[in-house]
């Protein structure tokens, strides 16, 4: 899994008018929960919050936020909401999620497919029904990917089932290890 560090500072002021005025100069609201305690209200550089939402995009990321005027200084969070508006495309809000590096939670994974299946190459048609794995796991232990190779995949045989995927050790598949995956018609 990766990580990225972001720096943000405490929110002063809220309602719509004053969200407004920070959007305007350059800043992006946002909102940390933390299971049971009270919300932190953020603001960031939104520049800066876009380069780096957008390297994570699409990933299992561990964010470090510095949070200047917080009493613990620095949490660990994954990003949970991201609000843009839908005609400029520009972030509106964000809401993050305190967690805790050594107890387990649930991310999706995507599973990559490397090379050419034998049974494409001899006219057959590859069948891809899942691309993701629900993993369990403490969130550094949880890879960015799974990738599995698919070059001696021929037609007919049955492809390539969750149970064949190979993980890392600390971490549990949720999915039937039955389902198959990837297969050659």
């Amino acid at each position: 899994m990766i990580q990225v560090t972001m720096s943000s500072g405490v929110r002063e002021v809220f309602g719509k008018g004053a969200m407004r005025q920070m959007r305007m100069k350059g800043k992006t609201p946002a909102v940390l929960y933390s299971g049971g305690s009270e919300p932190i209200a953020l603001e960031f550089d939104a520049s800066q919050l876009f380069k780096n939402l957008l390297f994570i995009h699409g990933r299992n990321a561990v964010v470090t936020l510095e949070i200047e005027g917080d009493s613990k200084g620095t949490r660990q969070v994954l990003v949970q909401e991201i609000q843009k508006d839908p005609i400029s495309d520009k972030l509106v809000h964000v809401d993050f999620l305190e967690i805790e590096l050594d107890k387990t939670l649930d991310f999706v994974v995507p599973v990559e497919f490397s090379g050419v299946a034998r049974g494409v190459d001899l006219g057959g048609e590859l069948m891809v029904f899942k691309d993701v794995v629900h993993l369990r796991g403490c969130p550094l232990d949880i890879p960015d990917s799974i990738v599995t190779d698919i070059s001696n995949l021929d037609r007919g045989e049955g492809g390539i089932t969750f149970g064949d995927l190979k993980l890392p050790e600390n971490v549990e598949m949720l999915d039937d290890a039955k389902l198959t995956c990837v297969e050659v018609q």
